[in-house]
């Protein structure tokens, strides 16, 4: 009897050490996801967790879907994406960002950005390629190279550069084996922002080791000190870059799941390839509320903006006061507090925070070792939410000073 169903007729655990391939074994479960389900159901609990707008998907976007609905349109869409929708991106992309892609073979509709993510690095990353990801950095690029046999490498970034990557750090970081760099900016955890001028610098050492870049950049609406400037922009980089963004952060439609990825037709066609055997296409009510949101919902995407702004100052300010140093974010909906002074690391701060004070923030270390010795805070919540999970923190401050932990 082979070893397989021998484990299986007796209920055995080792069937995940048979058939689970060791590097997926290997890779640990998503940091952000334990501590928002150690805090999912119990209603005492205030999360500033999973990075999730508050608000509701605009309602004449909703309506527009249950008018599909009504007309019976609950069919695939062709494999790229509805056409009407690629035009609307790429419209979009030209008056927001000054980027121009053809709708026709320039631009790829997939099942959130975070597919999008997925399809880029399994098309260029081959096994012993390396792919340089700047630290602290979000959880999810690190594993999907490594299970595409990609070695990693990162980029650090630091606190007194705002959290900026520079071309001094990525051109000591570039190796010979070095194939492509992994940017997300505006930043999830840090909340950095990268200008012209800093992307100028880094532009260059990437065209001289001939890089491709693959640059997340769902938080590109959310950049509070002028318009968003996406590498793709630059001189020369256009070619060399793949930019994937989506709906779900500055729209309101994380359970839409709609993204895309927008580059060279040939490395969209290499992308689409593997789309075309895996997801096929995006959600199509996904698809019209996306093209809606274009076509009619831009005002709610700034109104919701000026909230995220608001949020953020109350958020930098109650945690500076509660006697946390942290920076003020330029981007994204997040604030990335130091909990330094305390003395404790990252994974034991929140775990007490949660269990003490009944609040949950992400633990830095999930984001990279340059993540650790910080926590991550959402201000995607309700004002009265951080309102209270402000004076929680402040409490729970107070009373470790008084034991003489902090």
């Amino acid at each position: 009897m082979r070893k397989s169903q021998s484990a299986l007729l007796n209920g055995s655990s080792s069937l995940y050490e048979e058939f689970v391939t060791p590097r997926l074994r290997e890779i640990p479960p998503s940091g952000i996801r334990a501590f928002f389900d150690m805090a999912a159901g119990n209603n005492d609990v205030i999360s500033l967790g999973v990075g999730e707008p508050d608000f509701a998907t605009p309602e004449q976007v909703r309506a527009a879907c249950i008018r599909a609905l009504d007309r019976g349109e609950t069919t695939y869409t062709p494999n790229s994406g509805m056409p009407e929708l690629r035009e609307e991106v790429s419209g979009y992309l030209r008056t927001s960002f000054g980027l121009s892609y053809e709708p026709a073979d320039e631009i790829l509709v997939t099942v959130g950005s975070s597919e999008a993510v997925d399809l880029a690095l399994r098309a260029f990353i081959a096994p012993g390629d390396e792919i340089l990801i700047p630290s602290p950095g979000y959880v999810a690029y690190a594993p999907i190279a490594y299970l595409n046999g990609g070695t990693l490498a990162t980029v650090e970034t630091k606190v007194e550069e705002g959290f900026k990557l520079t071309a001094e750090a990525l051109r000591q970081a570039v190796t010979p084996r070095t194939k492509l760099l992994m940017v997300n900016f505006p930043s999830n955890p840090t909340g950095a922002v990268m200008t012209y001028e800093d992307w100028l610098p880094v532009a260059e050492v990437v065209k001289e080791h001939g890089l491709i870049v693959i640059s997340d950049e769902i938080y590109a609406e959310l950049t509070y000190g002028g318009r968003h400037v996406s590498i793709a922009s630059l001189p020369g980089m256009k070619e060399r870059t793949v930019v994937i963004s989506g709906f779900s952060k500055a729209f309101a439609m994380t359970g839409w799941r709609v993204g895309y990825a927008c580059g060279n037709r040939e490395l969209l066609g290499a992308m689409l390839k593997i789309h075309q055997y895996t997801a096929m296409c995006a959600p199509v009510l996904g698809q019209i509320a996306a093209t809606e949101s274009l076509r009619t919902a831009l005002p709610d995407k700034d109104r919701m903006k000026e909230c995220f702004r608001e949020r953020r100052s109350l958020l930098v300010e109650g945690l500076r006061s509660a006697g946390l140093s942290c920076h003020m974010p330029e981007g994204a909906f997040y604030a990335f507090a130091s909990i330094a002074r305390t003395g404790m690391g990252s994974e034991e701060f929140a775990l007490k925070l949660l269990k003490e004070a009944g609040v949950a923030v992400v633990p830095g270390h999930v984001f990279g070792a340059g993540g650790e010795g910080y926590i991550r805070c959402s201000y995607a919540a309700s004002t009265a939410k951080l309102t209270e999970a402000l004076e929680r923190l402040e409490g729970f401050m107070k009373v470790d000073t008084r034991k003489g932990k902090i």
